[in-house]
């Protein structure tokens, strides 16, 4: 047995033995659409997970991690999904924010902040996208002013998941006035528990409030709270992202794999399988989730010294569209009785929290239009778009 089917056995024995009594009710509980569900319950699973040395696998270990490899951290993940455990609340920062410290972040830094996210001790959102400035994460106006020992805050961020539960934000801020575009933006560290942070919670699609908006007035965080150099801000959030489409995104594809698979089980079971057309979208739906994990190993594998490079940008293209459009198969699969509610006053099958949330996916984290400009530029060398 190879050294990484050792750790796959090591994984999927204590999930088995510690997903257990009343842990094990939360299988399946989180998740896109659903991550208000048993949240201090979640917590307290993943703290148990902390203190078994099962949060960031992939950190070195004199940063609190295990120091797994890269086929090691992807089997992690996949027998994470397998068994069904529930969705992580700690994710951000281990998944994040954590990689982005250890590559750019100051010894005080990393002493500070990476012991209580490997503890899930505190919680983290990433603040980057703003009423007018989406996607397009050069355009924010939210600014920071040095104010001796401080940064002082101003400003508004909307979309920001998790807010609402964490205790920190890592947020893009313009620190030189007369800068604009990728020119003068820092990385700051905020914590949310402080005066001038208002946070108000936005409802969606799915009748829940996973993102809000996010408001800065005059809040205060050290002058030591910035990663790397006053002005690098642009280069360390592209690596943040980077990270935030690495190893993990191998165990959502189980997750998906899961819910095609329960899409097919419904087809044969209300005959919608017996449509010609259906079953072919069925069986695209199919090769198309082999594609994306055949395109993420590529990716990964060319990426194993550090963050994923722009080519990552073509897996979050593949994965966002084709789940996108799962929703919707799923949708016509459940025929007409699909466009009821499952009750009152807004109770909604899993069908159709997942047709409605995954409207999203090819918006947050970079909308497939602004991958396609990156996948043009950064690694096809194509001339940038014009501006006016």
């Amino acid at each position: 047995m190879s050294d990484v089917e050792k750790f796959r056995s090591e994984v999927r024995g204590w999930l088995r033995s510690h997903l257990t009594g009343g842990f094990a009710d939360l299988k399946g509980r989180g998740g896109p659409g659903r991550e208000h569900e048993a949240h201090a319950e979640r917590l307290a699973w993943e703290r148990h997970m902390a203190a078994h040395g099962w949060t960031c696998v992939g950190w070195p270990e004199e940063y609190g991690g295990r120091g797994a490899t890269l086929e090691e951290q992807v089997a992690f993940h996949e027998e994470y999904a397998l068994a069904d455990a529930p969705a992580r609340v700690g994710h951000i920062g281990e998944q994040l924010l954590g990689p982005t410290l250890i590559a750019f972040g100051t010894a005080a830094q990393r002493a500070r902040f990476l012991p209580p996210i490997a503890a899930v001790g505190e919680l983290w959102c990433q603040g980057y996208s703003e009423p007018g400035a989406g996607s397009d994460l050069a355009a924010v106006r939210t600014r920071a002013e040095r104010d001796g020992d401080q940064w002082v805050v101003t400003g508004q961020k909307v979309w920001t998941s998790q807010a609402h539960e964490a205790d920190w934000c890592f947020v893009v801020a313009r620190t030189d006035p007369g800068s604009t575009r990728h020119h003068g933006l820092s990385y700051l560290l905020v914590p949310l528990r402080a005066p001038g942070v208002e946070i108000r919670p936005i409802v969606q699609l799915t009748g829940t409030s996973e993102f809000n908006e996010v408001f800065f007035d005059g809040a205060r965080t050290d002058a030591a709270h910035v990663v790397g150099a006053p002005g690098d801000g642009w280069k360390v959030a592209m690596a943040t992202l980077g990270f935030e489409r690495g190893v993990s995104t191998l165990g959502q594809q189980v997750g998906f794999r899961r819910e095609l698979e329960a899409v097919i089980a419904l087809a044969r079971r209300n005959g919608a399988a017996a449509d010609p057309h259906l079953r072919d979208r069925l069986a695209r739906a199919w090769t198309g989730l082999e594609t994306i994990r055949s395109n993420a190993l590529r990716t990964l594998s060319g990426a194993a010294a550090g963050a994923p490079g722009p080519e990552a940008s073509i897996g979050k293209i593949f994965w966002a569209t084709w789940h996108r459009e799962l929703g919707a198969l799923a949708m016509d699969v459940c025929g007409a009785g699909g466009m009821l509610a499952a009750g009152e006053p807004y109770d909604l099958t899993d069908w159709q929290r997942l047709y409605l949330f995954s409207r999203s996916d090819t918006i947050y984290a970079g909308s497939n239009e602004i991958q396609r400009n990156i996948i043009a530029e950064r690694v096809l060398g194509l001339p940038k778009e014009p501006r006016p």
